[in-house]
């Protein structure tokens, strides 16, 4: 009996096997693409690439392989997808583009890449930020400075009235306060609150981002 269930039982697992491999079969080339992204998976990626895959496939989340390893810090896939030609600009479904997830990261080499294929600086989310927003809030002050030799403004305002130097005031990113303001950032903006910078800096505790924006007064 025992022989018999031992038998069945390896019939069983041959066939759900022999199952999965055919479900893996069946997967289209562009959905293997996004599925080895997901995973890390470099040769699975490349395989994949080469097979046929679009570079610009996306999920059900408006996400392609190149956002995926971004929004992961995935640097090996994420340049893998670059060297296919991916669009950089492609951007989710919620409006973040692979700049942003870049800038969010903090991985100055990264967004180097992007800006140099052309990512879009003024490229904004369904939250109202952007790679801008994001890199000051993080604190990843070599990014702001990117961005700032890009052509973005110092003083661009955004959602709720709030500027990146607002943005990085309100976590005490010493640095990036620092880097905006020798870019010529204005300390005298206010948000839809009427906070200023150094406002919303005391608010969060960050007495010695308070003393930076109030030297330049």
């Amino acid at each position: 009996m025992r022989a018999l269930f031992r038998l069945a039982l390896a019939a069983a697992l041959a066939a759900a096997i022999a199952a999965a491999q055919a479900a893996d079969g069946d997967l289209s080339v562009n959905v293997r693409l996004l599925i080895a992204a997901r995973n890390s998976d470099v040769p699975g990626v490349q395989r994949a690439l080469g097979e046929g895959a679009s570079p610009d496939s996306r999920n059900r989340l408006g996400e392609t392989a190149l956002l995926i390893a971004l929004r992961k810090n995935d640097l090996a896939t994420a340049r893998a997808m670059l060297a296919a030609g991916t669009d950089v600009n492609i951007a989710a479904a919620n409006g973040v583009t692979p700049l942003m997830a870049a800038a969010f990261a903090g991985n100055p080499g990264l967004v180097g890449e992007l800006l140099a294929r052309g990512a879009d600086v003024a490229a904004i989310d369904r939250l109202g930020k952007n790679a801008m927003t994001y890199a000051a809030g993080q604190g990843h002050a070599d990014i702001v400075r990117a961005l700032l030799a890009k052509g973005v403004d110092p003083n661009a305002i955004y959602r709720n009235n709030l500027t990146a130097l607002m943005w990085a005031a309100g976590y005490g990113r010493n640095d990036v306060v620092k880097a905006l303001l020798e870019s010529g950032a204005r300390t005298d903006l206010r948000d839809n609150r009427g906070k200023s910078a150094a406002d919303i800096a005391r608010e969060g505790g960050y007495a010695q981002t308070v003393t930076l924006l109030e030297r330049t007064k």
